[in-house]
């Protein structure tokens, strides 16, 4: 069964963030709270726990189109082809905040990304999910957590989140109730920005 842990946004206890990282590290599933939606995520370099999210999910892993979630800009050059000086300045206007960005995926991506044209970058305005990243010191795979119960409505209350999740993955970790609306997503991967999902980011920021 998995752990469930409470840790407050504000002020996240480095004891606490130092358990969430280790299940990180040793391939566990984390369900933790960004600045949209609780989301699902896993270390990316580890093919076993990328397997399970995709068992989870019902979709091939080699398919699946789910965020790398970084701690800041400093982690795109890992996985991503170098970008012009207007995409960058984009990035650096919306992020941290509730976007995910498409862009061009460079040879770097660990092998079970390798065959991906492009990817999509998140950095969450949201401190406990920024930890975990730093922590772990490479990128979260991560995709939103929803009910399929209510015609997929997102579910917000972490103990609820626990209660469906807690034989399926490793932590949920509790950072108050989250939101119900996922990120705006816009592509970037061919320099004129496309919006292809309309959420809680502004699409008008551009």
């Amino acid at each position: 069964m998995a752990e469930f842990i409470k840790i407050y946004e504000a002020n996240p206890n480095p004891k606490e963030m130092e358990r969430a990282v280790n299940i990180l590290i040793k391939g566990g599933l984390v369900i933790y709270p960004t600045d949209t939606v609780y989301s699902l995520g896993c270390d990316i370099t580890n093919s076993r726990a990328l397997e399970r999210i995709a068992w989870i999910k019902g979709v091939k892993l080699a398919k699946a189109n789910w965020s790398f979630v970084c701690a800041d800009l400093s982690n795109l050059s890992d996985y991503v082809r170098q970008i012009d000086t207007a995409t960058f300045k984009i990035l650096k206007r919306a992020l941290p905040g509730p976007y995910t960005f498409v862009l061009p995926g460079n040879n770097n991506l660990p092998k079970d990304f390798k065959k991906k044209k492009t990817v999509g970058i998140r950095v969450p305005d949201n401190t406990i999910a920024r930890a975990l990243v730093e922590g772990l010191g490479n990128p979260i795979v991560s995709t939103s957590i929803y009910d399929e119960d209510e015609v997929l409505e997102y579910t917000t209350d972490p103990e609820l989140i626990f209660e469906k999740w807690q034989n399926q993955v490793d932590l949920v970790i509790d950072g108050g109730y989250g939101g119900n609306v996922a990120s705006t997503v816009i592509d970037l991967s061919q320099g004129e920005p496309v919006l292809l999902r309309e959420g809680k980011g502004d699409p008008d920021i551009f």
